[in-house]
């Protein structure tokens, strides 16, 4: 699919770069939003990107929407030829799959659920042609998952899982959203993994917690110290799946300010990850495992 341009009024460009959601998708998206901020355009005030597509906010007394529409669809053909390397992070994330809080509030809200028989693990497991959950949550925690986008409520981050596209876990949201959620849940909704980052309403089933703080207005925590929010576009993050005496030990850690994520430097290429989906998640594997 070609780029489709779209104003919103007077003051906004709307690119959707694709239909569907690809890696190939965000990353054209990603390299035409950094060839927007590098060139600081004069009357573009602010760039907001999002999964497979992204919005340009300008002045029209400094751009005229047609100057701007020109360049965006220059700086489209120049995107087509980008390097397809990205120097990102890889991120380990503990969760506490099952645990008692977001069970607790999953049956609160059964009535508006689409099996109130089940829980939503054991939804999600039966819909995906799983035989278990636990077959379920090591599919979950056994690929990496692309940060695509940051958003929605400050410091939640929307992943994309990173396999093959027969292999990716697909569940509808609740047939109607809940008015709580507790912080910090992995939720899921469509084909995105996301993290709660406050407590709130919300409609992601619900499939465990992590003790990992990822936004902190007061940046008190000392990974957070530069900026409140944890994820960025881009960040790679691994799953991996924790028993309630770890989450204990990681919340002490959490509130003794000790605690440090797992972070490695990489650079992700995308046509070698296209070329061998499981041999290169492997290596991310080996890479984050790797002290």
């Amino acid at each position: 699919m070609k780029p489709r341009y779209t104003f919103g009024g007077d003051e906004h460009l709307f690119v959707e770069v694709d239909e569907e959601m690809s890696l190939d998708a965000f990353f054209k998206s990603l390299s035409m939003t950094r060839i927007i901020s590098e060139r600081a355009i004069d009357g573009v005030t602010e760039v907001c990107p999002a999964n497979a597509s992204f919005q340009v906010k300008f002045n029209p007394d400094i751009i005229a929407p047609e100057t701007l529409l020109q360049t965006m669809q220059s700086i489209e053909a120049e995107a087509e030829g980008a390097d397809p390397v990205l120097q990102t992070r890889l991120i380990e994330i503990p969760v506490y799959y099952q645990d008692p809080w977001t069970h607790e509030t999953l049956m609160r809200f059964r009535e508006r659920h689409q099996d109130p028989q089940a829980s939503d693990l054991e939804y999600a497991a039966r819909i995906n042609g799983y035989d278990s959950v636990e077959a379920f949550i090591a599919a979950h925690a056994g690929s990496p998952w692309f940060v695509s986008m940051v958003g929605f409520v400050a410091g939640l981050p929307f992943m994309y899982q990173m396999v093959e596209r027969e292999r990716q876990i697909q569940v509808p949201k609740y047939l109607r959203p809940r008015t709580d959620t507790p912080k910090l849940t992995v939720g899921y909704g469509g084909c995105f993994s996301c993290i709660y980052s406050v407590r709130g309403a919300g409609g992601y089933q619900m499939f465990g917690i992590t003790p990992m703080p990822i936004f902190d207005p007061d940046q008190q925590a000392n990974y957070l110290s530069d900026f409140m929010v944890f994820f960025r576009p881009g960040d790679i993050v691994k799953f991996r799946p924790i028993d309630r005496a770890e989450y204990d030990r990681t919340v002490k850690a959490v509130e003794a300010n000790t605690y440090t994520p797992k972070i490695r430097e990489i650079d992700f290429d995308l046509r070698a990850f296209n070329a061998d989906i499981r041999g290169y998640n492997a290596r991310l594997e080996g890479m984050i495992n790797d002290d």
